[in-house]
């Protein structure tokens, strides 16, 4: 018993390592020198602005939810063990490393915005290797014993990533209801005895933990960050106030020397307003009191954009259940429209903007 204890004890050991080591090694290894911003915003009001540092730190969120995308891609025709779940969390802690690097040089992240990465980091860590552990495992077994033609359940697996997948791109994991696919995992008629139990059996396992463990999550996230604002402010130039209002959801605030002020929703309701006042002929000259912001890029393994000088890359991520990469671009505002512009045709095309 004492030496079934001692192994139990290094085993948790090593697994507290694994999950907290990242962040340790993160905050300790990959600051670099905090720039003060020497920026002059056109938006003064507080309440408008955003720190800089922010939109390099949002990355990591993103990661997961890019991560569910590509578990998505995968069960289009495959099966869970074929994705790359170790890789995807390996690219998480990568980025996080670059990205607080870059937020340093934008005026550098509080601790506040840094410990979001430090909750969910370890979270979707520990998510993704209990996932890996078993659908590597039995759940290939499982998955070959079946063979080629997916059960009702294997589909409702596929359709609840895609769609969970695509919640994800406005809302957080946590406010998703995990009681509907279960509910339809079981609704869906048994076919094969043996593939059909055992996806009840392991997603309802799995997805009843989500639930629970939402609870706790949202309870941090609210604790560490507070509830998220909504809306963010741009200034915009080369349109009309007739035709910015005109775009679902910017409302035009004011007139200022430099253009017209908006405001609109964050996330990806707000990549594709910043499309579409590109398309239109507009120009973002600010946005939420900043000069530059992180864009990602997405293109086939070795192909390599050139943006001019206002756009550095930050670090290249292989976009894991694709074959593609994925750029994460440190863009200044006043180039934004130009390099939407120029990623509507070619080999390069845009992800996402992340706004702070």
């Amino acid at each position: 018993m004492r030496r079934l204890l001692k192994w139990l004890g290094i085993i948790l050991a090593l697994a507290l390592v694994a999950l907290i080591g990242p962040v340790i090694g993160t905050e300790l290894l990959c600051h670099g020198t905090v720039t003060p911003r020497n920026y002059q915003p056109i938006l003064t009001d507080a309440a408008e602005q955003r720190p800089a540092a922010n939109s390099y730190m949002t990355y990591p969120e993103w990661h997961i939810v890019y991560a569910y995308e590509g578990l998505a891609e995968t069960l289009k025709n495959g099966d869970e063990y074929q994705f790359a779940y170790f890789p995807s969390v390996i690219g998480f802690w990568k980025a996080e490393c670059q990205l607080l690097q870059a937020a340093d040089a934008h005026g550098g992240a509080d601790f506040d915005t840094r410990s979001t990465s430090y909750v969910i980091g370890p979270s979707f860590g520990l998510e993704l290797a209990f996932k890996a552990l078993y659908e590597d495992t039995l759940g290939a077994v499982f998955a070959l014993l079946r063979g080629a033609q997916k059960t009702p359940q294997d589909e409702v697996a596929r359709d609840m990533a895609a769609g969970y997948a695509a919640f994800l791109q406005q809302t957080p994991w946590y406010e998703y209801d995990f009681a509907a696919p279960i509910a339809a995992l079981w609704a869906a008629p048994v076919t094969d005895p043996v593939r059909g139990w055992e996806r009840r059996l392991a997603l309802t396992g799995e997805w009843k933990a989500k639930i629970a463990y939402a609870q706790g999550i949202k309870s941090l996230v609210a604790a560490t960050t507070g509830d998220a604002n909504l809306e963010i402010f741009s200034v915009v130039s080369g349109l009309s106030r007739d035709e910015l209002a005109a775009i679902k959801d910017v409302q035009v605030m004011r007139e200022v020397p430099q253009g017209l002020v908006i405001k609109t929703p964050r996330y990806a309701a707000y990549t594709a307003i910043l499309v579409e006042i590109a398309r239109r002929g507009g120009e973002v000259i600010e946005i939420a009191g900043n000069d530059s912001i992180l864009i990602t890029t997405l293109h086939e393994p070795g192909v390599v954009a050139d943006f001019g000088p206002n756009a550095q890359r930050i670090i290249t991520l292989d976009r894991e259940g694709f074959y593609e990469e994925r750029d994460l671009m440190d863009v200044k505002v006043a180039r934004l429209a130009g390099i939407l512009r120029q990623l509507q045709s070619g080999p390069v095309r845009l992800e996402h903007v992340y706004d702070y």
